[in-house]
């Protein structure tokens, strides 16, 4: 198929395109590199540097024909989008809007959507969470994840372009960013690899679903094939406080420090623990890397090209 992946120099986009592109399909990547990184995209695929939002997004998926589309490109900074709530609506909703509408006119054959576990539920009303429990997010980003979840719906009762939507979790990996707010685990082991301070926003006591990067990619390589129009969990069903991924990181890194404790950021939830019985009784998918392993393989590709 000739594939496009929308945020394909990002730490999750990057490594679906090489699956892709391992699987024989042809791949289109479009990013702005606002958060993305060129070197991430791989040789084989055609890059171009273009926002979602852009007017000549047409153009690629006349010129490339485009039959599929994976949409991973989103703003996706929770304290981010409290700070500038209406860009979070103009790229996330808008920008796949615009999306819609090409494949509308192009006939595209299915769509794979990149939401958020963690932020379209809100504090969850029980864990692990279930794709029955109500979307009620409480943040801008969240609350943009969630309205372009719904015009999905609406796109495929209007004009039949079939979906699937993956809620992540915490996916963590190599080629995450290891700069900024997104990514405790690779901001936490660059910072312990650099002998640098690091900091636990609130007790640590928050509790994660981590999964590693290549189970997530697993996940749209399934999707891929058939599109499921619903929504899928992608979860482990175990909780993961923030302190214990800093031990485990700081035993890995050989890190010596004590950690360091500041304020609770706004607009992060207590728990989010997703279940993925549904996906599993689907497709057969199932989170396969265990933490500790997947811990070490970042810790490993940080230690190789990020420091």
């Amino acid at each position: 198929m000739n594939i496009l992946v929308t945020g394909g120099a990002g730490f999750i986009g990057s490594n679906i395109v090489d699956s892709y592109l391992d699987l024989g399909h042809k791949v289109v990547v479009i990013d702005d590199l606002s958060t993305g990184r060129r070197h991430n995209v791989n040789p084989n695929a055609v890059f171009i540097q273009m926002d979602i939002r852009d007017d000549d997004i047409e153009r690629v998926f006349q010129q490339h024909r485009i039959e599929f589309v994976n949409h991973q490109a989103a703003r996706g900074d929770v304290r981010a989008s409290l700070a500038r709530p209406e860009e979070y609506a103009d790229v996330n909703i808008r920008g796949g809007i615009k999306l819609l509408e090409c494949c509308r006119k192009y006939g595209v054959k299915g769509f794979i959507y990149s939401s958020t576990g963690g932020c379209v539920y809100g504090e969850p009303l029980h864990v692990p969470t279930d794709e029955k429990h109500p979307m009620q997010p409480r943040d801008p980003y969240g609350a943009s994840k969630a309205c372009f979840e719904i015009y999905l719906a609406t796109y495929k009762e209007m004009y039949g372009i079939p979906f699937t939507i993956l809620r992540y979790p915490n996916v963590y990996g190599p080629r995450q960013n290891p700069f900024g707010e997104a990514g405790v685990v690779s901001i936490f082991a660059k910072k312990m690899l650099l002998d640098q301070d690091v900091v636990i926003n609130g007790t640590g006591n928050q509790e994660r679903d981590f999964v590693f990067v290549a189970d997530v990619v697993k996940a749209n390589l399934l999707v891929s094939e058939h599109s499921y129009n619903t929504e899928f969990n992608l979860g482990t069903g175990v909780g993961v406080n923030v302190n214990t991924i800093y031990r485990e990181l700081k035993m890995i890194a050989g890190y010596k420090r004590d950690a360091i404790y500041g304020l609770l950021k706004a607009g992060e939830v207590r728990r989010s623990i997703l279940t993925s019985t549904k996906i599993f009784n689907l497709c057969g998918w199932k989170p396969e890397i265990s933490l500790q392993e997947g811990l070490r393989k970042t810790v490993d590709h940080i230690k190789r090209y990020e420091v």
